[in-house]
């Protein structure tokens, strides 16, 4: 009988069991002239849906047999519920301010960027790490809302938008409207310095006082200023 082969891969080591839940630290940044300025706090971010579409492959014919496939481009779609948005976020979801207090539906919705994080976790730390996800060239799509009367099993309205998106151009790669960093991979420091960007900075006091500083969203030529280290493979 021959000798049994042992494998050299291995499956499911110790803290190698890695998975990816939740959703939280939503931020919206308004596009302006192709940046992104000013990002303000998303609250009440429920779910991110990503979609991509595109990627298929049409297969070509010649000499009786299957010639090659080209492959169509891939775009990026996302649905977003939460039970609330900013103030910010009115002019991306089609209001206008006729007044104080006052939105006027219908009107031109303005493209916006977003991030989120979402947990990584594995066997042995449910908080090993954490992904954050960039989002470029967004259009929010209008969705229904239902609104019923208060019962004995009370729920709070969900608000959904079907975002499309417009890719951005990243430095020797193909234009992309989504990006992740997953802290368990990239530099600390650098980590820190894009948190910076992405979630602003407080005003110090204090022998040298800071002033506060918007959070931004950086395109992707900035991002590739932040992470010197070369990409493996």
């Amino acid at each position: 009988m021959p000798e049994k082969i042992k494998p050299q891969l291995k499956w499911d080591q110790l803290g190698e069991r890695v998975y990816e839940t939740g959703v939280s630290k939503g931020v919206l940044y308004p596009q302006v002239n192709g940046e992104y300025p000013k990002g303000v706090a998303w609250n009440g971010l429920t779910n991110v849906n990503e979609s991509p579409s595109g990627a298929e492959a049409t297969p070509l014919y010649a000499d009786n047999i299957k010639y090659l496939n080209l492959m169509s481009a891939e775009d990026f779609g996302a649905t977003v519920e939460a039970y609330t948005y900013p103030d910010e976020f009115a002019e991306c979801n089609g209001e206008k301010s006729l007044a104080a207090g006052v939105q006027v539906g219908q009107q031109k919705r303005k493209a916006f960027g977003m991030s989120y994080q979402t947990k990584v976790g594995n066997d042995t730390d449910p908080d090993a790490g954490y992904k954050i996800h960039l989002v470029y060239g967004a259009l929010a799509k209008p969705s229904e809302k239902s609104y019923g009367t208060v019962n004995d099993s009370p729920e709070a309205i969900t608000f959904s938008w079907e975002l499309t998106t417009t890719p951005v151009e990243v430095p020797g790669m193909k234009p992309t409207a989504i990006i992740t960093i997953d802290s368990t991979k990239v530099d600390a420091d650098e980590l820190a310095a894009l948190e910076e960007i992405l979630y602003g900075k407080a005003a110090t006091t204090g022998e040298n006082p800071q002033q506060a500083v918007d959070a931004r969203l950086p395109l992707p030529t900035e991002l590739a200023t932040i992470f010197t280290n070369q990409a493996a493979g």
